[in-house]
């Protein structure tokens, strides 16, 4: 099970989710309560490996300042949430970047289609309310697009009111390839707590 945990903003919450066993590590450089700096993200990638994707996150910026910001911070992965098109994924990809591109339940079918992305993130339909909701619903979804144009099996993260004691049951359920978590490993609003990190990753991960 891929893992990523996302609104990392500390150096202590980034070595939680590393020893954990997380495989990607989120970057929020868009407004929220969890934004960090591009320093402050190029910083943090101090302490994390080779090996674990650092994502850099976005919302509905120009794909031109969302690139920008990527390459000032050093990230390798760029995520895009908002209102996306083909043409931002390829302009990621000549950037020489790895690209999650974010949709939720309440988009239509064409959003679910693939636009060349190497991962689709699946949120609820009230992205950020930190609620749980019938998981196994995304499997209707992601019905015939679950598949790669090169008919490869697709690579995508169940998001959305996840947390240690629901992430087994919820990503089974959905038939999903990873998880993607944020809120759920929060001791309140944009704070991470070490031990609600350890707690996922181990439980996502079995």
């Amino acid at each position: 099970m891929f893992v990523k945990v996302c609104g990392l903003s500390t150096t202590e919450s980034v070595e939680a989710a590393v020893a954990a066993g997380a495989d990607a590590l989120g970057f929020v450089l868009t407004s929220s309560p969890r934004e960090v700096s591009a320093d402050t993200a190029r910083t943090l990638l101090d302490v994390v490996p080779p090996e674990v994707a650092a994502v850099g996150v976005f919302r509905d910026e120009p794909i031109e300042d969302a690139l920008a910001a990527v390459k000032e911070a050093g990230l390798d992965w760029i995520q895009l949430h908002g209102n996306r098109s083909t043409r931002d994924v390829a302009a990621a990809h000549e950037a020489k970047l790895r690209v999650i591109r974010a949709v939720t339940m309440a988009d239509d079918d064409a959003a679910f289609a693939s636009m060349g992305e190497d991962i689709l993130l699946v949120d609820s339909a009230v992205p950020g309310s930190g609620e749980s909701w019938d998981y196994s619903s995304v499997r209707d979804r992601i019905g015939d697009n679950n598949e790669n144009h090169d008919g490869v099996a697709r690579r995508w993260l169940l998001a959305g009111g996840l947390h240690a004691d629901n992430v087994a049951h919820a990503a089974h359920a959905a038939h999903a390839w990873g998880v993607d978590v944020s809120s759920g490993v929060e001791s309140s609003r944009g704070i991470k707590d070490v031990e609600r990190i350890r707690d996922f990753v181990h439980a996502a991960k079995g």
